[in-house]
């Protein structure tokens, strides 16, 4: 059986882009090579710091480059794109309007995927950079789905966390702080948490929380299975 190709928009951080790989990987029951998934991956981590350009203001705006990379995926074959980074999802409209070939949208797949599973007016967690708390990247999907999200009271040490897991890798410092989060998040009512960070997501496996936690890079890894066997009409 063919398989439909994703792009994947890449480097926002490179360790997560491989994260990614191995999620959908893990999506597979594999006896050979020929049972995997094809991926298309622009690594390309001098895309612009979405954190200089909106938090502080002081970076070029990166859709021009995600554009064009998405433009190479296209042209390159790719079917459809997936980009494992929450907070780019802030250029998701500049990136979709580059192409004539779907996104998968991670953000907007998870919501869906929370509204499935709690009731609405439910208070969803979230675990992710201040800059997707400041762009509202899922306050649009959150209000269609009557979900609205929740934040820990110092987003700042967030940053603090993600900021040492790009330089560091995990360690018991970001581990920390994310799981101190989480009880934060569920003592205020969260009915439901996402890692919404790429970096979080390497903490994910680890993770524990008294109420349920999705992932979006899982999300996303669903998403890329389910479009490459998908049957071309």
């Amino acid at each position: 059986m063919s398989r439909k190709v994703t792009g994947i928009l890449g480097g926002m951080g490179p360790e997560a882009t491989i994260l990614l790989q191995q999620r959908v990987m893990a999506t597979v029951r594999a006896a050979d090579d020929a049972d995997h998934l094809p991926l298309l991956i622009d690594m390309n981590p001098q895309v612009p710091s979405r954190i200089a350009h909106l938090i502080e203001g002081t970076g070029p705006d990166p859709s021009p480059v995600m554009a064009e990379m998405a433009k190479r995926l296209e042209a390159a074959g790719a079917t459809a794109l997936g980009m494992p980074c929450n907070t780019a999802h802030h250029y998701a409209p500049q990136i979709q309007a580059a192409v004539d070939i779907p996104l998968l949208n991670m953000v907007e797949l998870s919501v869906a995927r929370a509204a499935q599973r709690v009731s609405k007016g439910a208070g969803i967690g979230i675990l992710a950079s201040p800059a997707v708390l400041r762009t509202g990247v899922f306050d649009p999907y959150l209000d269609r789905a009557g979900l609205h999200a929740l934040w820990p009271q110092d987003t700042d040490r967030m940053l603090v966390a993600i900021r040492d897991i790009k330089a560091n890798g995990v360690t018991p410092d970001a581990q920390r702080i994310l799981s101190e989060a989480a009880d934060e998040l569920a003592g205020n009512g969260a009915a439901m948490l996402f890692v919404a960070c790429s970096e979080f997501s390497l903490l994910s496996p680890t993770l524990t929380a008294p109420v349920p936690i999705i992932d979006t890079i899982d999300v996303l890894a669903d998403a890329i299975h389910d479009h490459s066997l998908t049957r071309t009409s």
